[in-house]
């Protein structure tokens, strides 16, 4: 075997195989705009091709970075977390940056002793104490991206998705089959009712609006396992309701499951809509009826590693990013997809 081909792949061998310049492979890399969708996706395929992957020793002594990507996330077994930290994994991976997923979920704690070159934080509240959090890592340069309903941009930019208006298309959508509907909730989120935020907020609402028959806020622990043995005892019940409104797409999940255990048809027996549009609920027998933002797990990702490779943000500084939801009709209610 020659000694070229013993050789470690280099960013010159990228672009030889992809048929681009050297400036072309790290702008793919580092996840820059303006580059065409087909000509990345050839730099991506060259980079699986040849096995490029880049020394992250010398990468770290040149530009003084740690090659490091922090994905804090609430929930790490929620469908719609685990497509954020795959999508965000796989972007990082390819730019030759280590993503790392926290746990435990004190992201200040963690960024502060990794000192991530940039770091993804799902929804920190708003409480004084949060915001002062997230302002002591801005004042010593670090980079950050904020996925928030609520909070504004202040030395990061900000990802927002608001579930609130997709709640109340997918309850609509609902509504529209049927007027006997129980919401599966978590007592979590019934707390935060009067949020503008709330994604229980419509179905309270649609009941006093007289849209549905009765009022039935089901309350389960949180985990996908609690709402599976809900939804039984709630479907094995003297009247189970016609519909189930899920406040996720991994209680609709777990809801589906439980419903097909009991030999109901879901679509045509009981009719279940989740709320995120993950990527199971596309891959799910019957298809998922959800709503959702388009192309968001992609996005952030490009997003964030662009954040990566970019100067810090002043305070008082940064942009939103807005990813409105719409309506996916599934098979859970009967629909197509």
């Amino acid at each position: 075997m020659s000694n070229e081909s013993n050789r470690r792949p280099t960013i010159r061998t990228v672009a030889a195989v992809a048929g681009v310049s050297t400036a072309t492979v790290s702008y793919v890399l580092h996840g820059k705009q303006g580059i065409p969708e087909a000509t990345a996706a050839r730099v991506l395929a060259a980079v699986r091709e040849v096995g490029y992957r880049p020394s992250q020793a010398a990468q770290a002594m040149r530009t003084g970075r740690t090659q490091v990507v922090l994905i804090s996330l609430q929930m790490l077994t929620d469908p719609w977390s685990l497509a954020v930290s795959e999508a965000i994994s796989a972007r990082s991976r390819a730019a030759g940056q280590t993503p790392l997923i926290l746990a435990d979920g004190d992201w200040a704690e963690a960024i502060g002793r990794m000192d991530p070159d940039v770091a993804y934080i799902d929804s920190p509240e708003t409480v004084p104490d949060h915001r002062r959090l997230l302002g002591e890592l801005v004042d010593r340069g670090q980079r950050l991206l904020v996925f928030s309903e609520e909070l504004e941009p202040d030395g990061f930019d900000v990802i927002r998705s608001l579930a609130r208006p997709g709640a109340q298309l997918v309850l609509s959508h609902l509504i529209g089959l049927t007027d006997d509907v129980a919401c599966l909730t978590t007592q979590r989120h019934l707390d935060q009712l009067d949020s503008p935020t709330s994604r229980v907020r419509p179905y309270v609402d649609a009941v006093a609006a007289r849209l549905l028959r009765k009022r039935s806020l089901t309350i389960f622990d949180g985990t996908p396992t609690g709402a599976f043995e809900t939804t039984v005892r709630l479907l094995q019940g003297p009247k189970p309701p016609r519909g189930l409104f899920c406040i996720t797409d991994f209680v609709a999940l777990a809801a589906m499951q439980a419903a097909q255990v009991l030999g109901l048809v879901v679509g045509k027996d009981v009719l279940i809509t989740g709320l995120g549009h993950s990527p199971q609920a596309d891959q799910s027998t019957p298809t998922l009826t959800t709503a959702g933002p388009d192309d968001l797990y992609a996005r952030q990702a490009e997003i964030l590693l662009a954040a990566a490779d970019a100067a810090p943000i002043p305070r008082g500084e940064g942009i939103v990013h807005e990813f409105p939801w719409r309506l996916r009709p599934g098979g859970s209610t009967g629909m197509t997809r």
